[in-house]
C-alpha cells in the first residue's frame, strides 16, 4: 500500500474540509478585530458568538458559558487553578484540597504538581484494572478532605480510551458539593455530552481532536460558578481570559463541532465495525498480547495494546516505515523512557507495559487499511521479538 495510513486519531485528527473553508474569509477577507466598535470589526464579533451559540448547544449549555482558550492545556489549567483561588478567597486561612485520579493527562497532573508546591491538598482517586474510577473508594476519600473543593476526572483515557462512569461520579460530587471537571478532550464530538443532566461543572475540550484547527479549544464552566479570570488584560470573553480572539481557530472549531455532533452516530458505527476487526485480528494472530482499557466502556475509535518482549516505541518507528503511523502511548509523553503512568496505575507489568502500542481510528479509515496494518504488525512484532531472542 503506497499511501500513509494515518491511525494516531487521538493525538490529533485532520481539520475538516468544511472548517477549513469556512476559516479562510476571517483570515484575509472579514481581519477585522472583534472588539472594536465599527462593523467591520462586528462580523468577527459575530462570526465567534455564532460559534459559541453552536458548541453550547451540543453541550446542553447556554452561550455564555462557553470561554474560548488556546486548547485543552490552558482549559485544564484554568479550572483546577483558579477553582483553588476562589476556594482559598471565599475560605479564609483554609487551604484547598482536590481530587483527580492517576491517568489523567499531564495538563491536569502537572497543574496539581504546582499546587501541591504552593501548599493545596491533592488526592488521587483508585481506578480498577480496565482505568474505571472506583466510585465506593471515591465517596471515602471525599470524606475524608472536609477542604475538598474540586473533583477532575477525565471524560476518557487518551491512552487506553476508558470511559468514566462520568454520570455518577457528577451525582457523588453534586452530593457533597464540589466542583465537578471533565477534561473531555478524548469525548467531545465523539460522545453525546449532557453537562446539566451529568452534573458537569466544568469542561475542558481542543479542536483538533474533533476536526478542528489546532491551537484552539474551550473551557465550558457553569453560571453559578463564579471563577476568577485566568489571562488578564483586556475585557475579552467577558473579562474571564484577555487576549485577541483567535477568530478563524474559533469559526473552524464551531464546524468541526456541529459537523463531528451531526455525525457522530454513523462514524461511531463504522468506526467500531473497524476498530474491532482489527483488534480481533491483532488478538488472535499475534502471541503474548493484551488488549488494554475497558471493553465495553471505550472510545469506539480506540484499540490499545501491550506486547509482551518489545518496546512500543520502536514498534511505532517500524511502523512508520512500513507508511503506518500510530502511537506508543499518549503523544504528549512520546520520548519517555519510563512506563505509562496509566498503565502503571491499572496495574500493567513492566514487561508488558514497555510494549504499549496506542490504534485510534477515523471515519476515513478502510477494512483493507486494517488488513494491511495486521500483517505489518505482525511482522514487525515478531522481528523484534526475534531480534531481542538473538542478543
Amino acid at each position: 500500500m503506497s499511501k500513509m495510513i494515518y491511525l494516531d486519531h487521538a493525538a490529533t485528527t485532520r481539520t475538516m474540509p468544511e472548517a477549513a473553508k469556512a476559516m479562510e474569509p476571517y483570515l484575509d477577507i472579514y481581519y477585522g478585530n472583534p472588539s472594536t466598535i465599527y462593523e467591520f470589526g462586528e462580523k468577527s464579533r459575530k462570526a465567534i458568538e455564532r460559534a459559541r451559540e453552536v458548541i453550547a448547544g451540543t453541550l446542553h449549555a447556554r452561550p455564555e458559558e462557553i470561554f474560548f482558550t488556546s486548547g485543552g492545556t490552558e482549559s485544564d489549567n484554568w479550572a483546577l487553578k483558579e477553582a483553588v483561588q476562589l476556594y482559598e478567597r471565599t475560605h479564609p486561612g483554609r487551604k484547598a484540597h482536590i481530587l483527580t485520579t492517576p491517568i489523567e493527562h499531564h495538563a491536569i497532573l502537572n497543574s496539581c504538581e504546582e499546587l501541591l508546591q504552593m501548599g493545596c491538598g491533592v488526592s488521587y482517586l483508585k481506578v480498577d484494572e480496565s482505568g474505571r474510577v472506583i466510585l465506593r473508594e471515591a465517596e471515602q476519600e471525599i470524606l475524608e478532605h472536609e477542604d475538598a473543593c474540586l473533583l477532575s476526572v477525565m471524560y476518557a483515557n487518551n491512552e487506553i480510551g476508558t470511559i468514566e462512569p462520568i454520570d455518577e461520579i457528577g451525582r457523588l460530587a453534586k452530593k457533597r458539593q464540589l466542583i465537578f471537571h471533565t477534561d473531555a478532550v478524548q469525548a467531545y464530538g465523539h460522545i453525546p455530552i449532557h453537562v446539566q443532566r451529568d452534573h458537569i461543572d466544568m469542561l475542558s475540550a481542543s479542536a483538533h481532536k474533533f476536526g478542528g484547527p489546532k491551537g484552539v479549544g474551550f473551557l465550558y464552566i457553569r453560571s453559578e460558578i463564579n471563577l476568577p479570570a485566568f489571562v488578564h488584560g483586556g475585557a475579552q470573553e467577558s473579562n474571564r481570559r484577555a487576549g485577541t480572539e483567535n477568530v478563524p481557530g474559533i469559526v473552524g472549531m464551531g464546524v468541526a463541532a456541529e459537523l463531528s455532533h451531526k455525525r457522530m452516530r454513523m462514524e461511531n458505527r463504522k468506526i467500531k465495525y473497524l476498530r474491532d476487526y482489527l483488534a480481533h485480528r491483532i488478538l488472535q494472530e499475534i502471541p503474548d498480547v493484551v488488549l488494554t482499557g475497558n471493553a465495553k466502556f471505550r472510545l469506539s475509535n480506540n484499540a490499545s495494546f501491550c506486547f509482551r518482549g518489545i518496546t512500543g516505541e520502536a514498534a511505532a518507528i517500524l511502523m512508520d516505515t512500513q507508511g503506518i503511523c500510530v502511537s506508543s502511548g499518549s503523544a504528549c509523553s512520546t520520548g519517555s523512557l519510563e512506563d505509562s503512568h496509566v498503565l502503571t496505575a491499572v496495574g500493567m507489568e513492566s514487561e508488558w507495559a514497555q510494549g504499549a502500542v496506542r490504534i485510534t481510528l477515523g471515519a476515513e479509515n478502510t477494512k483493507e487499511e486494517m488488513d494491511y496494518v495486521a500483517e505489518k504488525l505482525k511482522m514487525v512484532v515478531a522481528d523484534m521479538r526475534g531480534a531481542g531472542r538473538s542478543l
